[in-house]
């Protein structure tokens, strides 16, 4: 539910078969749920006591996301402010008080403890990029290390069956030559809990890129670093990610008002925003994450969903990648060309349907051949191919059916573009 509760997605995420929801910025920019002002309004009151918190509106909210069979990822601190005053993204004054509070959110929400519920949340967040300041934290590195080894520590102490993770960082590093390079404030992090034995059960990232190739590149130099640091256990989790138009902010600069920033979010959420999310989404199927969430799936600019509750193109390029999850059982694809062009497919368990993927990202494509070397049933098999791209949403544009298999056949793929084929065996139907 969005904008005040009038617009209701459920049943969109229904089809989207989204897993997790990481819980920041919730009915962005509004912070009357989620947020530990929130829910926890005063750090002096006593976190041990029912009536000290401000559950109702967290729980209806959360209620309607696991409605959609997604599980959630609770962050445990503050969304960002744009605002020139900031009012809630500081330190706390009593680390202790606010972990305790924390620990209050957790019994609510997971042993039904102040009328609350059996969420059964396994993942826990503390706090959201430290490192952007003072728009998500006003205070230095070594009050978030402290924050972080505090509530990391107690949550784990008490709930062992739980993962604690962090830092939800922002600016996370680059690829020099192909390696990647740690920023100071990640390094710093890291020796943190290792120095204080601090659990990290996962380790959180973010990146907006213009190069859809760049996200598994940087997933795996991540995971190797965090290999080579002793923390080969902790999950990674590239918990916001999107197409940053132009590799440019610039754009929403409150300098930048009007047709600029409307061509910005429209580069953003049109075809090559959902041609870049089609290929990612493709691309990290060869990474090493263990979770990604996309920023945002709500009406919000960045979201999926215009401001009245219609599908933009990035959701059919979602949906696309649903489809594709009705043929699990992954096939090996050769062809991509790195940043341009990806494909992944993938076979039912029954073996009579194969799903295909294709995004064009870059490129002056028209047509698209391809080679499938095996069919895995005999007879007949109809052929349906849809298309997304600038006038079409993941329309179907034709169906076809091959008596014989050929040895190649061609679609057509605009650049940018998104093309899914669906292969059944026409028995099958």
């Amino acid at each position: 539910m969005n904008a005040g509760g009038t617009v209701d997605l459920r049943s969109d995420w229904r089809e989207l078969k989204i897993p997790f929801a990481r819980l920041h910025d919730c009915e962005w920019p509004s912070g009357r749920v989620v947020d530990m002002h929130s829910v926890f309004p005063s750090l002096s009151a006593d976190p041990l006591r029912p009536e000290s918190y401000r559950f109702r509106e967290t729980d209806d909210y959360l209620s309607e996301v696991l409605s959609t069979g997604t599980k959630l990822v609770y962050r445990l601190g503050e969304s960002i402010e744009h605002t020139q005053a900031k009012h809630h993204v500081h330190p706390p004054a009593d680390y202790a008080q606010w972990t305790q509070a924390a620990l209050g959110v957790i019994r609510h929400y997971n042993e039904g403890w102040a009328g609350g519920f059996q969420h059964n949340i396994e993942y826990w967040e503390i706090w959201n990029e430290p490192e952007n300041r003072p728009a998500c934290w006003t205070g230095t590195d070594d009050d978030y290390f402290r924050l972080y080894r505090t509530a990391a520590s107690a949550i784990k102490e008490k709930y062992p069956q739980l993962k604690v993770g962090g830092p939800a960082v922002g600016a996370s590093g680059d690829l020099v030559d192909g390696r990647y390079q740690p920023t100071e404030f990640m390094r710093q992090f890291l020796k943190n809990c290792r120095d204080h034995r601090a659990p990290l059960d996962f380790f959180s990232w973010h990146t907006y890129t213009n190069d859809p190739a760049l996200l598994a590149k940087k997933a795996a130099g991540i995971r190797a670093w965090l290999d080579a640091e002793g923390f080969g256990n902790t999950e990674l989790h590239l918990n916001e990610w999107n197409y940053l138009p132009g590799n440019d902010w610039s754009a929403l600069s409150a300098e930048q008002l009007g047709s600029r920033r409307r061509a910005w979010y429209e580069q953003m959420n049109g075809p090559e925003g959902a041609a870049f999310v089609a290929y990612t989404l493709c691309d990290l199927q060869n990474s090493p994450l263990d979770a990604a969430n996309y920023f945002h799936g709500d009406s919000s600019p960045f979201g999926l969903f215009n401001q009245y509750g219609e599908r933009k193109k990035t959701f059919y390029a979602m949906q696309a990648f649903a489809w594709l999850l009705d043929t699990p059982d992954r096939l090996a694809v050769t062809g991509s060309v790195d940043g341009e062009i990806i494909a992944c497919a993938g076979v039912n368990e029954a073996k009579d349907r194969i799903g295909i993927l294709l995004s064009s990202f870059r490129g002056d494509r028209r047509r698209i051949d391809l080679r499938i070397d095996a069919l895995p049933w005999a007879g007949a098999t109809v052929v349906e191919h849809y298309q997304l791209d600038k006038d079409r949403d993941l329309k179907l544009l034709t169906t076809d059916e091959w008596q014989t298999a050929p040895e190649r056949f061609s679609v057509e793929c605009s650049s940018p573009g998104v093309v899914f084929i669906r292969l059944s065996r026409a028995e099958a139907q």
